[in-house]
């Protein structure tokens, strides 16, 4: 696996397109996206107002999901959350209150394991779309998922 500087988090027309899915959560679309990505609204760590990002469930288990910043920790989304980790989520139609915590390396090395085969179209595309360039093994997997910010995203009761 080779480590690649992280490409900034997209702009102009491409950050339109990222957003996209924002929009169809807002007009009530959100089901079509069923349980493999989810709308967090979480508050600005420098504004303090409500903000919101679509990202993709990397794994879910019970009232736990996990889910992945791609484009590092600097990502807004990711930093808001280490700062404020009280958040609210849309999976489909249902709305819940979670905390958020990040996972240490040795847990995202084995969350990109057990993703990778269960999407391995996504996660060769998503990777290469990052700078990773994988090999398919587990090993390469391994040190891609050490190299990410994990969240576990768990639902307050």
């Amino acid at each position: 696996m080779e480590i690649p500087k992280r490409p900034a988090p997209p702009s102009g027309l491409r950050r339109a397109l990222f957003r996209l899915p924002v929009h169809l959560y807002r007009m009530g679309l959100g089901p079509l996206f069923g349980d493999r990505f989810l709308l967090l609204e979480h508050v600005g760590r420098a504004s303090g107002e409500r903000r919101q990002a679509v990202v993709e469930v990397v794994e879910h288990s019970g009232d736990d999901y996990i889910v992945c910043s791609g484009f590092g920790p600097r990502t807004d989304w990711y930093r808001n959350l280490v700062k404020t980790p009280r958040a609210t989520v849309q999976v489909g139609r249902s709305r819940f209150a979670v905390t958020a915590r990040p996972l240490d390396a040795e847990e995202g090395g084995e969350l990109m394991i057990r993703y990778a085969p269960r999407h391995p179209r996504s996660a060769m595309k998503l990777l290469r779309y990052m700078g990773y360039i994988v090999d398919g093994t587990k090993d390469d997997y391994r040190r891609v998922g050490r190299e990410l910010p994990f969240v576990r995203l768990s639902r307050v009761r």
